[in-house]
């Protein structure tokens, strides 16, 4: 059997079939993105990294330093907010080839340092490394959480709504213009889906407000793409799900690089991936108090584009003129493992 014959969560449902049952002070382990600890105090550790690969996540030539510094610290920080946290410490493992200038690690660094205080967090170590075949930023972030305000990604409940914050679709679009410099966008549009590309924006406050509100049942960020994503809270929850096409809120700028491409900009907004937008459930009679409370505390809006099901395990997307498709017959969002 090859990796490529599992996937990547296959890979960790068979990881974590090796390890130990965490202690009593695991509250989440393996499986989620951020492990959640009990230390004593009155609050939680959160727990996370993710990394960056040159010719893997990122290309030298496609992307900045300063750039990658503020990608590796935000894709972090939307980790901590999809639980309802704040990020506080962060370790960065550096493996860079000697040949490369010292201004790229300047640069990398002032990128990581901005986006960092923004979320008033602190980078307090790290390990930097010889690596001839490319850059790797590896990022560990450590948050707290109040255990009233911690949502994981198990507890969406049958009849919940689903519901997204912001627009989807728009950092694809933006991978797409990195990779084709003929396609005819106007500039305007050009750089707006690239900025969404190379500098995410965590919603870090959308998180808090969210977490504090106590209406949210399950949350996870749309790293993955959103119907993976969905999947993920779907597997922890045991329960299936229905996403109404005509209600996915797809980016304006997405749409017209997706017409100048040749696609769909519904198929970027759900399986493209990397628009850290916060996916959640929420009781029908609650979702209007959210969205109201939502757009007065931070001006980010958000919208109810499904429902939670009891099929487990099976995400159907629903269209206007009644068809009904099979998520598990569609593509997967990204998936590091998968055959090209």
């Amino acid at each position: 059997m090859l990796i490529s014959d599992l996937g990547e969560f296959g890979l960790i449902d068979r990881i974590a079939r090796f390890l130990p049952a965490g202690p009593p002070d695991v509250v989440v382990g393996v499986g989620d993105d951020v492990a959640v600890l009990r230390t004593g105090s009155r609050e939680y550790l959160l727990a996370t990294c993710d990394i960056q690969i040159e010719g893997v996540h990122f290309l030298p030539e496609r992307i900045s330093a300063y750039q990658l510094g503020r990608k590796i610290v935000a894709i972090n920080v939307s980790d901590i907010a999809a639980m309802g946290g704040i990020p506080a410490w962060a370790l960065i493992s550096l493996a860079l080839p000697a040949s490369r200038p010292v201004s790229f690690v300047d640069e990398l660094y002032r990128g990581m340092l901005e986006e960092i205080e923004a979320a008033a967090a602190a980078i307090v170590g790290g390990n930097v490394s010889k690596n001839d075949g490319g850059v790797v930023v590896d990022l560990f972030l450590m948050g707290k959480a109040e255990p009233q305000n911690l949502i994981l990604r198990n507890g969406a409940k049958q009849g919940d709504l689903i519901l997204v914050t912001g627009t989807l679709g728009d950092s694809r679009a933006g991978l797409e213009v990195l990779r084709d410099d003929r396609l005819k966008v106007a500039q305007e549009v050009r750089q707006r889906v690239m900025v969404k590309h190379l500098t995410p924006r965590p919603r870090l406050r959308e998180g808090r407000v969210l977490g504090r509100c106590g209406k949210v049942h399950a949350m996870v960020d749309v790293s993955d793409g959103l119907m993976a994503d969905l999947e993920h809270v779907c597997r922890a929850s045991g329960v299936g799900a229905e996403i109404w096409a005509d209600q996915v809120p797809v980016g304006a700028a997405c749409s017209q690089v997706a017409l100048a491409s040749g696609v769909e900009g519904l198929d970027w907004a759900l399986s493209g991936g990397e628009d850290y937008e916060l996916l959640f459930t929420a009781s029908p009679d609650q979702a209007a108090a959210i969205e109201s409370l939502l757009v007065n505390e931070t001006g980010t809006s958000c919208r109810a584009i499904g429902r939670i099901t009891a099929a487990q395990g099976d995400i159907d997307l629903l269209f206007p003129d009644g068809r009904r498709l099979s998520y598990l017959m569609e593509k997967r969002g990204w998936d590091h493992f998968a055959p090209p």
